[in-house]
């Protein structure tokens, strides 16, 4: 970890990196170098885990079910006001003095130019989910919002967004992608941004390990470095298997529906777990290279591919429609955000607790491994500069990506009275709506070799910062750790495919959510003490 460069508020402690750590490398062939308590309690518990899954696959699909529904239908409220929290700081940070602070010093410059920074951090933030719900999610809420409320026995039953729109093909398409923007744009990224930023502050700025423990340095003190920081580090863990488990399951889900569409392969359960067994290897040889080598490659090549696609589908799709849409949407993003973010006295509980709860609790399972992977890589950067990019630059993009993707296939249905795309299964709604573009067949191998090269970078990385973490803060522990790591996010997602199929990804990634929210609010007042405390 580089020493700061200036001046800056460096934390005095004897703590060292690495102190608790249990080093084999004299005892075997290979290297480990792993903190004793984190990776020991980690490691066993997960293992058990996916060995009980395996084992009792036939009987868990309803438990996976109660506990998602359990856990969404009566904490909706705080996971929204949770949100709210995290982005109300980031914003009143980007406009205070405190927007001033550098993180690494006064002195300190960027270790990566702009497109390499936001490639990195985009890829590993958002890639296989616009992949999945860019089609699916604003057509989905079109249908249901374009239908209205459903009252069934005093009950409301449909799934639209606040009121719907019912019967006005206009508004239901303004509120539709309003909804989908809420889910995609400020709100997650501002969770990244403050896990993020915490992060490389107290590791940049006060000279402490690159782990969650550091950051509550101002609230515990020396404590942080016993129980209550290997708590913290321990549950971070868990957070960023379970919530990239459930994106590898829905990526490897994908993939399988567009080799079925391409080439006629009966898109399966066993197939499924080949794919995710293929791509976890092909992970597992990019963590092995490196951040540089690997991660960054992918992450430009990505980005590469990914623009490709959406310059195809606005120069084939209804160009002025998309791009007119591209304003119309941020203004319906920002008339009725105000009712979307409110958790309190709504009567649409499917779409609240079934898409928006979710999505907080997916996002913030995701906040660890996203947020460490950016701090690893936002060294140099001012606070102001930071923010603005982790939270405009993404989310003006995902409108960009969902009004071109989303606002094709939803132009369809309605303009040109095509049902295919709305009448497919999520998974396949991507390729139903590029078979109605020119160049299907390549478009739609574009797409899988994304859905593919995404999923490899979200492992990878996330290998990398599950490393870190149990690593007692070592940023460049050794290889068969990383290899560790990739290899039981894979088996955690196959354990969860088979035991509950998507249901039990969605209830591990809610469950675990949950308690690191409660963590992530605590890191925002950390934060902000630490901020204060740095010279301006």
């Amino acid at each position: 970890m580089p020493a700061p460069e200036g001046p800056t508020e460096i934390i005095d402690t004897d703590y060292e990196i690495g102190q608790d750590n249990i080093n084999y490398r004299r005892r075997f062939v290979f290297e480990l170098d792993i903190h004793n308590i984190v990776f020991s309690v980690s490691a066993l518990t997960i293992i058990a885990f996916t060995l009980l899954t395996l084992m009792f696959q036939t009987t868990l699909d309803p438990f996976f079910v109660g506990l998602r529904d359990t856990l969404t239908a009566n904490l909706d409220w705080f996971f929204l006001l949770a949100g709210n929290v995290f982005l109300l700081l980031c914003v009143a940070l980007i406009v205070l003095p405190l927007g001033r602070i550098r993180l690494g010093g006064p002195d300190a410059r960027p270790d990566y130019g702009y497109l390499s920074w936001f490639s990195m951090l985009f890829a590993a933030g958002m890639g296989i989910g616009l992949m999945f719900y860019g089609v699916s999610e604003p057509l989905g809420h079109y249908t249901s919002a374009f239908g209205g409320p459903v009252i069934e026995n005093g009950v409301r039953t449909d799934w639209a967004p606040l009121d719907g729109a019912a019967g006005d093909a206009e508004g239901a398409r303004r509120l539709a992608m309003a909804a989908t923007i809420f889910h995609w744009a400020l709100h997650p990224w501002a969770i990244y941004a403050v896990v993020a930023l915490s992060l490389a502050l107290f590791a940049y700025n006060k000279g402490l390990p690159l782990t969650l423990r550091s950051i509550f340095y101002p609230l515990l003190g020396e404590r942080v470095w016993g129980w209550p920081g290997h708590i913290i580090d321990i549950l971070a863990v868990f957070a960023t298997i379970f919530g990239l488990s459930t994106s590898l399951g829905i990526g490897a889900e994908q993939a399988s529906a567009g080799l079925d569409f391409l080439f006629g392969i009966a898109s399966s359960t066993g197939e499924m777990i080949f794919l995710i067994m293929i791509i976890t290897g092909i992970a597992t040889a990019s963590v092995i290279a490196g951040m540089d080598s690997g991660v960054k490659r992918l992450s430009e090549i990505n980005m590469g591919l990914a623009l490709l696609l959406l310059l195809f589908v606005i120069f084939f799709g209804p160009t002025m429609q998309i791009a007119s849409g591209f304003f119309l949407n941020l203004s319906a993003y920002v008339q009725h955000l105000p009712a979307l973010s409110n958790p309190f006295g709504r009567t649409d509980d499917n779409f609240r607790q079934g898409w928006t709860a979710f999505y907080w609790a997916w996002w913030i399972s995701w906040s660890p491994f996203v947020g460490m992977f950016i701090a690893r890589v936002s060294r140099g950067r001012t606070v102001r500069e930071f923010l603005v990019a982790v939270l405009l630059i993404p989310s003006l993009v995902s409108v960009l990506w969902m009004t071109a993707l989303g606002g094709t296939a939803i132009s369809q249905v309605v303009t040109d009275g095509l049902t295919s795309v709305q009448d497919a299964a999520l998974e396949i709604q991507l390729f139903e709506m590029l078979a109605h573009l020119p160049l299907t067949w390549l478009t739609s191998l574009v797409g899988i070799v994304l859905v593919i090269v995404f999923f490899v970078t979200s492992s990878d990385s996330g290998s990398l910062v599950i490393d870190t973490i149990s690593a007692g803060g070592k940023v460049n522990a050794p290889v068969p750790q990383r290899v560790f790591w990739a290899t039981f996010e894979g088996l955690v997602a196959i354990a969860l495919l088979l035991g509950g199929g998507l249901a039990a990804l969605q209830a591990m990634a809610v469950s675990t959510g949950l308690p690191f929210a409660l963590v992530l609010l605590g890191a925002a007042v950390a934060l902000v003490m630490g901020l204060r405390a740095e010279p301006r």
